[in-house]
């Protein structure tokens, strides 16, 4: 299969600093992907190559099959950063109806863009009176524009409120199921742990893991927490069966282990006469990338 997104060996340098070094990628049709990384990581670089909008000194980028920013690629690539702005004076009807003008496709199309992130009812209000959640969903109506291959995503909840976050998570999962591939830059965890196929983190321009969460995971090799809860009345004689496990106050008993002793322990835990409950707590996003991105990146 072709991918999408192909990055091979990139290096970007600015006045002698290495902003990428050796960054290898792939994005396929229908991945969503996450790009993790502290500020300062690369990853605003990446995007802005990937968009065509600066040069790169090592490597090769292909987009669509096409050089980056060549007409070929900005045809089949969208993009929504941070911060969207539009003309406050236009209604969201009249912005859209602009950029499908640009881009050669029919202005009819606005209400429906509107309508699919959310904004229907705001069609016919001027921007300045959006909120800062309306005009993200503004710029993702924008995006949507000629059912792009790929769409590349800077920080798109911004200002989201958890309810168009869930919609918007939603509508990156439609255009998924169609063959659209998304590289979506975050800080929001918490967010793409469960709304990604793919992760890679970035730090100090150098790309320090990739793969699926269960891949992360395995790589990362961090402990599993396990909660156990005791039977009534047993929690002294469960704490003696388990000695290695501390008590935090909640009633509950709290141990770790590592992932390849994972079953064993839960072997023995389960065996016990003591056990009313337990919990299996893995690694999260946030352990992962706090043990994968280093700000010095070495």
């Amino acid at each position: 299969m072709t991918s999408t997104l192909t990055i091979s060996h990139l290096t970007k340098r600015f006045a002698g600093v290495e902003a990428l070094r050796d960054v290898s990628l792939t994005v396929d049709a229908g991945q969503r992907v996450a790009l993790l990384g502290h500020n300062g990581a690369g990853k605003s670089t990446m995007m802005k190559i990937i968009l065509g909008l600066i040069p790169f000194d090592g490597g090769a980028v292909t987009v669509c099959g096409a050089a980056p920013g060549s007409a070929a690629a900005r045809a089949q690539v969208a993009y929504l950063p941070e911060n969207a702005a539009f003309h406050p004076a236009l209604t969201g009807e009249e912005q859209i109806r602009h950029y499908l003008s640009l881009r050669g496709e029919k202005p009819a199309q606005a209400v429906d863009l509107l309508a699919r992130v959310g904004l229907g009812d705001a069609a016919k209000r001027r921007i300045g009176t959006y909120s800062k959640g309306m005009r993200q969903r503004v710029g993702l109506a924008q995006a949507l524009i000629g059912k792009p291959r790929l769409l590349v995503l800077d920080e798109p909840t911004s200002g989201l409120d958890p309810v168009s976050r869930r919609d918007f998570y939603a509508l990156l999962d439609d255009l998924a199921a169609g063959g659209t591939a998304i590289l979506l830059s975050s800080h929001a965890l918490t967010e793409v742990e469960a709304r990604t196929d793919r992760i890679l983190i970035l730090s100090g321009g150098r790309l320090m893991a990739q793969g699926t969460l269960s891949d992360l995971r395995r790589k990362a090799a961090l402990p599993v927490a396990i909660s156990v809860a005791p039977a009534a009345g047993q929690r002294d004689a469960l704490a003696q069966a388990l000695p290695m496990a501390r008590a935090n106050g909640d009633g509950r008993l709290h141990l770790d282990c590592a992932q390849d002793d994972k079953l064993a322990v839960l072997a023995r835990i389960t065996g016990l006469p003591q056990v009313a409950d337990l919990e299996v707590i893995p690694p999260s996003l946030e352990d992962i990338y706090s043990h994968f991105s280093r700000r010095d990146g070495q």
